[in-house]
Order: structure tokens, then sequence, then C-alpha cells
């Protein structure tokens, strides 16, 4: 089978069922508040199920704001998030984080209105991918994000790209000017977002065993 655009492939995954995004209508959980924000961080290199470990020992001590984050030193959250691995640098990342957004927004309602993709590259330990989870999840922006699953499925199709702004710009170019025939009622923001994760739940549903190859079968019958 042969897709020609990026809005086919996602029509695929979506009239498959992979639109589940039941608990949050950004896909991700708890979009849009300051738990997105750190997640983002802490779900660099390591599974999801390792990160909701990691953000309830800090909820449950009540860390999870960039104020509270701002004032601690890296080893009071040691051992709050060793479950999503690289703690020790995931930790200096946070609290650098929370302290510039404080230093630069004052608050983290202004910081959602008004970082752009600049800044957040210029923070220790953001790249692309980071710095859109950030914008399109936390600050509701317009802003697709590329992982290794995104790669991974566009290979099984036969398209090969060199670099996040390549696949990048593919995804966008595809369902820029036909967001709503994808998601009726949808803002182009949340679109990015319900399609992204469209893409991650095919893919952990469909890994080949043994490989990180994905499986498309599910999307030619």
């Amino acid at each position: 089978m042969i897709i020609t655009d990026s809005f086919e492939l996602l029509k695929l995954l979506k009239d498959r069922g992979y639109d589940r995004a039941d608990s949050d209508e950004w896909w991700w959980p708890e979009s849009g508040t300051e738990t997105a924000l750190i997640g983002a961080i802490l779900t660099q290199n390591t599974k999801w199920e390792n990160v909701e470990t990691s953000l309830q020992r800090l909820k449950s001590d009540n860390l999870l704001s960039v104020e509270k984050l701002a004032s601690l030193k890296e080893e009071d959250i040691y051992t709050h998030i060793q479950a999503s691995g690289f703690f020790r640098n995931k930790a200096k990342n946070i609290i650098l984080l929370s302290q510039h957004i404080l230093k630069d927004f004052e608050t983290f309602a202004n910081f959602k209105e008004s970082v752009n993709r600049e800044w957040l590259l210029k923070q220790r330990g953001i790249g692309f991918e980071t710095a859109d989870t950030v914008l399109n999840y936390t600050c509701y922006k317009e802003a697709f994000v590329i992982d290794s699953y995104t790669n991974r499925l566009l290979l099984a199709f036969g398209y090969m790209m060199d670099s996040y702004k390549e696949i990048q710009e593919w995804i966008i170019d595809g369902i820029y000017d036909r967001y709503d025939t994808l998601f009726p009622d949808y803002s182009r923001a949340k679109v990015y977002a319900r399609s992204h994760g469209m893409i991650v739940e095919y893919c952990k549903e469909n890994k080949k065993s043994k490989t990180k190859e994905i499986d498309i079968s599910k999307l030619i019958l």
C-alpha cells in the first residue's frame, strides 16, 4: 500500500480506531498543566509507565509546580524521579527550567501564553521533540511532535527522511489545510495533538517482536 501524504496516513489511523484520547481531549494526560510540562522532561529515554511513577511521587509531596520546583536543590527530587532514569540530569533540567520560567515569565500562566520554541530550545536538556511536546501539550500551541514512533511508522511505509525538520514538515504539509476534515470542530493545535497520539497508540500496539520495526498490516487490510 502506498500513502501519498500524512492526511492519508492519519485518516487510516483514525478509521482503524486509534484515536484514543479518552481521558484528555489533547491525548497527553493532564494536558495544559505543570504535570504535563514536567512529564515532557521525564519522558526522555524512558517508558511512560516510569514517568507516571515519578509524577505520582512528585504529586504526593505537592511538588508539581514551578514555584516549588524552582526552590529545591537537585537532590531533593532524586528519589521522586529515579524511576524515569537519568534522574540526576533530569533533576537539574527540571529545576533550571522552573527557575527560568519564573525569571522570564513570572508565572506558569504567562509562560503558557508567551513562550516560543526558540526560548525552549535554549533551555538545558530540551531538544526539538521536548520543545514541541511542551508547546503542544502544555501550552496548546501549533507544534506537531515528531518522535521515534513517527519515524518508524514512516519507514514501514517506505519513507526515509533525514531529519526531525523534514519529517515534521511532511506531516504538517499534508494536514495543514485539511485539519478540520480530519477532526471537525477542533483547532489545528488540538488536531496535531490527537494525530500524534494516534501514531503513538498504533505503534505501541504493533511493534514487531524483538525489533523496533512497526507492523503496518492492520492499516493495509
